[in-house]
C-alpha cells in the first residue's frame, strides 16, 4: 500500500492511543473503576438503518428505493487475576432495492467476524497474548457493473483465519494494541471456479496449451508474517459534547514475511454514532481495505476488455437513521 496512507493510518493510531491515555487518567476519579472489575462481561446491540423512497408521477423522475442496513454485535469478556480473554462477534448484512415497478435488491454490506484473544499479564498494561481471528461473509456477492450472473465471492470465498502470537497493550479498557511477530494467515476460497481463477491470492489452475486443465486450482493459501491490531472502543465521554457519541475503531496491518513484506494488508473499520434517545441514533460507519492479493481488471485500451490487474484501495461508507437495542 501506498507509504503515505501508511503513515497516516499510524498517525491516527498514535493519536487515538494519545487520546486514550488522557482517558486512562480521568478514570482514576471515578469511585469505580471498571479495569478493576473481576469475572464475565457481556453485552451486545442489534442495529437497523433503513431509508426508503417511494415515487408517484413524479416529475422530476426518479425510482423507488429501499435500504436496509443491519448490525449484530456481541462480546464476552474475562478477567481474572492476570488473566484477560476477549471475545466477540459481529455479524453485518445489507441490501438496495431500486426500481420503477418492482424493487431489484442487491447487496451492500455483508461480513461474519469472530475474534477470540487470550492474554496473561507480563507486567503493568502489558500482557503474553495469542489471538485467533475468522472472518467472511454469509452471501454471494455479484459483480453489478457486468452482465454476468456468476458470484464473484461467496461464504468461505474468501474465508480469513488468522492464528497470532505476541504482546498485548492494554493501558486501560479502551484500548489495545496486539503486535503479535509470529502470525500464520490462512485465505481460503471454497468456490473452485474462483480458486481455478486465483483469486484472492491462492494458486490458479493450470492448463495446458489447448486448455485442457491440469491441475485444480488451491482451494487455500498460508502466509507466514507480522500482524497489528490496534482498537480503540469508547461510549462513555465526560464532555458535555460527547456524551451522547460512541466510536469503534478497528485497524489491522499483516504483511507478509516471505512475499513481498513491503506490500501491507490493511483493514480499518470505523463506527461512530449519536444517540438521539434509548432507541434511535445517528450512525458513520467506514471500511477501508487494501490487499496486495486481490487484484482489479483494468481496461486501459478502452475496449471493454479487462488487459490489466492490480490492487486497490476499496472504501465503504454507511451513513443512516438507526433503531438500537442494547443488552
Amino acid at each position: 500500500m501506498n507509504q503515505k496512507c501508511i503513515l497516516f493510518i499510524i498517525a491516527m493510531s498514535i493519536a487515538i492511543i494519545g487520546n486514550a491515555q488522557i482517558t486512562e487518567v480521568e478514570g482514576t476519579l471515578k469511585k469505580q473503576n471498571n479495569d478493576t472489575l473481576e469475572g464475565w462481561k457481556k453485552g451486545g446491540v442489534v442495529s437497523a438503518n433503513l431509508a426508503q423512497t417511494n415515487l408517484t408521477n413524479w416529475a422530476a423522475g426518479g425510482e423507488n428505493s429501499l435500504t436496509v442496513n443491519s448490525l449484530f454485535s456481541v462480546f464476552a469478556n474475562y478477567k481474572k487475576g492476570k488473566v484477560a480473554w476477549d471475545n466477540s462477534l459481529d455479524v453485518g448484512y445489507g441490501v438496495l432495492g431500486s426500481g420503477a415497478d418492482s424493487l431489484e435488491f442487491k447487496k451492500t454490506d455483508d461480513k461474519i467476524d469472530f475474534l477470540s484473544k487470550y492474554g496473561y499479564k507480563a507486567r503493568k498494561n502489558f500482557y503474553y497474548a495469542g489471538l485467533f481471528n475468522f472472518k467472511t461473509q454469509m452471501a454471494n456477492g455479484y459483480d453489478y457493473t457486468s452482465k454476468s450472473s456468476l458470484p464473484i465471492s461467496t461464504y468461505l470465498a474468501p474465508g480469513y483465519i488468522t492464528l497470532a502470537l505476541g504482546m498485548d497493550y492494554k493501558p486501560n479498557s479502551y484500548v489495545s494494541v496486539f503486535v503479535a511477530p509470529a502470525t500464520l494467515r490462512t485465505t481460503l476460497v471454497t468456490l473452485e471456479r474462483l480458486a481455478n481463477a486465483g483469486d484472492f491470492g491462492v494458486e490458479g489452475a493450470t492448463y495446458d496449451e489447448s486448455g485442457i486443465l491440469l491441475e485444480k486450482g488451491k482451494k487455500y493459501r498460508n502466509e507466514m508474517g507480522g500482524y497489528i491490531r490496534i482498537i480503540y472502543s469508547r461510549n462513555d465521554f465526560t464532555q458535555e459534547i460527547l456524551k451522547n457519541v460512541s466510536i469503534t475503531s478497528k485497524l489491522d496491518l499483516f504483511s507478509n514475511y516471505l512475499d513481498s513484506p513491503e506490500n501491507i494488508d490493511v483493514n480499518w473499520e470505523n463506527q461512530i454514532a449519536f444517540t438521539i434517545n434509548k432507541y434511535f441514533s445517528v450512525t458513520f460507519n467506514t471500511h477501508l481495505i487494501y490487499d496486495d492479493d486481490i487484484k482489479f481488471g483494468i481496461d486501459t485500451n478502452n475496449d471493454g476488455e479487462f488487459d490489466k490487474f492490480s490492487p486497490r484501495v476499496q472504501f465503504k461508507q454507511i451513513l443512516g437513521l438507526a433503531f438500537t437495542y442494547k443488552f
